[in-house]
């Protein structure tokens, strides 16, 4: 009798693709279908992030670009850009998720570190580089579109806000508001025909000119 093997079956190829601007469930929505329609295979899908079954030819990539271009989306290719898209869906995670899940406040650093796998010191010298801000300046435009969006929602109070996104109190909150966006809380209420800013766009000059003072 011959032995009986022992080699795990072989896990099937899959490919990652980074896509900008895909941001919030609809955006998911939107990429799943026009993927799907283009006959990929999807395993999975979070914001910013597709994993697709099998590998990818160069006519199949391009058909990919054009449908993700004409719905305002973008395929990532370059690695430098990647790596900083990577760094701007961990910001989005801890925000939006890990700060919600914990009572204590999670430590950008170790938390970006981790989702990448690289050292923190190396991948926020290159964010500064490229993006003209920070990482710790990215957490807190990103923490301020979700107070923005709480906002417009109208079913939070400002203390309860204040305790979702991670502030210690509802003054930090609202001076760290008014420093970003030039008004208060209130004013802001008064202006909900603002549109929330694109992923990619959220660390605008101005912006972070008010964050460096």
């Amino acid at each position: 009798m011959h032995p009986r093997s022992t080699r795990q079956p072989t896990q099937p190829a899959t490919t990652t693709l980074l896509v900008r601007n895909m941001v919030c469930d609809r955006c998911i929505r939107v990429v799943r279908d026009e993927l799907q329609h283009l006959g990929l295979d999807v395993r999975s899908i979070a914001l910013g992030e597709v994993v697709v079954s099998g590998t990818m030819d160069s006519r199949m990539t391009g058909e990919v670009k054009g449908v993700l271009e004409r719905n305002g989306f973008e395929l990532i290719e370059d690695k430098r850009t990647k790596t900083i898209e990577k760094i701007k869906l961990a910001v989005l995670k801890l925000v939006r998720e890990e700060r919600q899940k914990n009572d204590r406040p999670l430590k950008t650093s170790s938390f970006v570190a981790r989702e990448l796998g690289q050292e923190y010191q190396s991948v926020s010298a290159l964010f500064s580089t490229m993006e003209g801000v920070t990482i710790e300046q990215y957490v807190i435009l990103q923490r301020i579109e979700l107070v923005k969006e709480l906002l417009k929602y109208d079913e939070l109070t400002l203390s309860e806000i204040s305790y979702k996104v991670g502030y210690s109190s509802v003054q930090h909150l609202s001076n760290q508001f008014k420093k970003v966006t030039g008004l208060t809380p209130s004013q802001f209420k008064q202006l909900v025909k603002n549109t929330r800013n694109p992923l990619d766009r959220v660390s605008s000059s101005s912006r972070t000119s008010r964050l460096s003072k």
